[in-house]
């Protein structure tokens, strides 16, 4: 067993979509938003120009070159900052739409952040940003602070002194002095209004301004197809390599296993043949040594049939072929499958084959005393998961088993992961999409 080594943690990011949350916006959160955003806003949109101006007039004698470097660092650090300020208070994840940066000098990496659009979004949402955090801050203030006021009037209003009042406008838009209990309570009344005014106003503030950040943001349509591509390119070549090694697999060990069985069959029928006239003993244990080669040579042949596609799986399903692996593992096994509807073959499949793979690590290294395989289909997708007690210390290393699978995987655009501190427990858990 590799020594421990920090994995891949399968927890589930706790954000979720902006339209999964329109319904039940949250007060504290948009309140925390509003109030932090307001001075890195307008810090933002008032400090950045100038000081891009300022390295723009110096960048002549090479002076403002560094200046404008550390500007763009800027630009993208604020809106990173936004990034997390949304995630953190408004629980709405928006993805980093950069480029990856080239190899090479400063210079070099600096000139693509330049070329990348996301670079000028984002420009143009701390520009923009300025002003409305300005407005928003002012109007949710004005709103709470007047509010409030009119509905602690009664309270505070007879207790001024009696040269001192307050003056409101009444419904014929006039002032009046307001010194009493009696004329504060309609007032009081209006504040309550105000209030609740005010506490559904300010959350949909803070989310339209996250709607703003998120077009302006997040990777854009096309930005999210290049990278889909690029990914399914990644998949697909790693799917490649994968099948040329199962094939390199089958070959060896049909030249090692199965074809050498059949030749030593050959050579032994041929041997009794000879002796079948003038040593009918000898050549009556040879073809019993034959017989015996025979039946090895098609238990291996079954081996080899059943490690490329299990008749069990073909024929039972996920459920029936997991409590056959579950039934083989030395250690304790409990097998928990609802997978209905039946998946497609390439998701069955590799879902065994993660199964297989893990239960087989786990037997060789872990040292666990019982494990869990746990399949479950949801929707359009299939969630596998192996667990054990083990001391843990699984990884994806490259070239290894789990990278493997992790490989196959991804060539129908599932992921696997893995969770395994040390001390255990061992967490394997893939992802697999049934909607193509």
């Amino acid at each position: 067993m590799p020594p421990p080594t920090p994995t891949q943690d399968a927890t589930p990011s706790r954000t979720v979509p902006v339209a999964d949350r329109t319904a039940h916006p949250r007060l504290g959160g948009a309140l925390a938003y509003l109030a932090v955003a307001f001075p890195v806003g307008v810090v933002g949109c008032l400090g950045l120009p100038v000081l891009t101006a300022f390295g723009l007039v110096t960048s002549a004698i090479w002076v403002g070159v560094p200046i404008l470097m550390t500007v763009t660092m800027c630009w993208r650090g604020v809106a990173r900052f936004e990034r997390d300020l949304i995630r953190t208070t408004l629980g709405i994840d928006i993805p980093t739409p950069y480029r990856p940066p080239p190899a090479g000098s400063v210079f070099r990496r600096w000139r693509a952040k330049l070329a990348d659009p996301a670079t000028w979004r984002d420009i143009a949402y701390v520009i923009l940003r300025g002003p409305l955090c300005l407005a928003e801050f002012v109007l949710v203030v004005a709103l709470w602070a007047y509010s409030i006021a009119l509905v602690l009037l009664p309270v505070y209003a007879p207790l001024l002194p009696a040269n001192v009042s307050v003056d409101l406008p009444n419904l014929q838009a006039r002032l009046v002095e307001v010194h009493t209990v009696g004329a504060a309570l309609p007032y009081g009344v209006v504040g309550i209004g105000l209030l609740l005014a005010a506490y559904w106003l300010t959350p949909r503030i803070a989310w339209a301004q996250a709607l703003l950040a998120r077009s302006l943001l997040a990777p854009t349509a096309a930005s999210r197809l290049a990278v889909k591509a690029e990914q399914l390119q990644a998949s697909r070549a790693r799917g490649v390599d994968a099948a040329e090694a199962e094939r390199r697999r089958i070959e060896r060990d049909l030249h090692d296993g199965a074809q050498q069985r059949l030749v030593a069959v050959a050579m032994t029928l041929g041997r009794a043949r000879t002796k079948l006239e003038d040593d009918p003993e000898s050549a009556r244990a040879l073809l019993d040594e034959a017989h015996a080669d025979a039946k090895l040579a098609v238990a291996e042949l079954r081996d080899l049939a059943r490690g490329i596609y299990p008749a069990v799986l073909g024929d039972r399903g996920l459920d029936a072929a997991l409590s056959a692996l579950a039934a083989r593992c030395p250690v304790p096994v409990t097998v928990d499958v609802h997978a209905a509807p039946r998946p497609p073959t390439a998701v069955e499949s590799t879902a065994y084959f993660i199964v297989a793979e893990a239960l087989t690590n786990l037997a060789k290294y872990s040292r666990a005393e019982n494990a869990r395989v746990s399949v479950h289909r949801n929707g359009n997708s299939v969630t596998v998961q192996v667990t054990d007690d083990g001391h843990g210390g699984a990884e994806l290393r490259p070239g290894g088993g789990l990278a493997g699978l992790a490989d196959r995987a991804a060539t129908i655009d599932g992921v696997m992961t893995v969770f395994s501190p040390a001390g255990g427990p061992t967490i394997v858990t893939a992802e697999l999409p049934c909607e193509w």
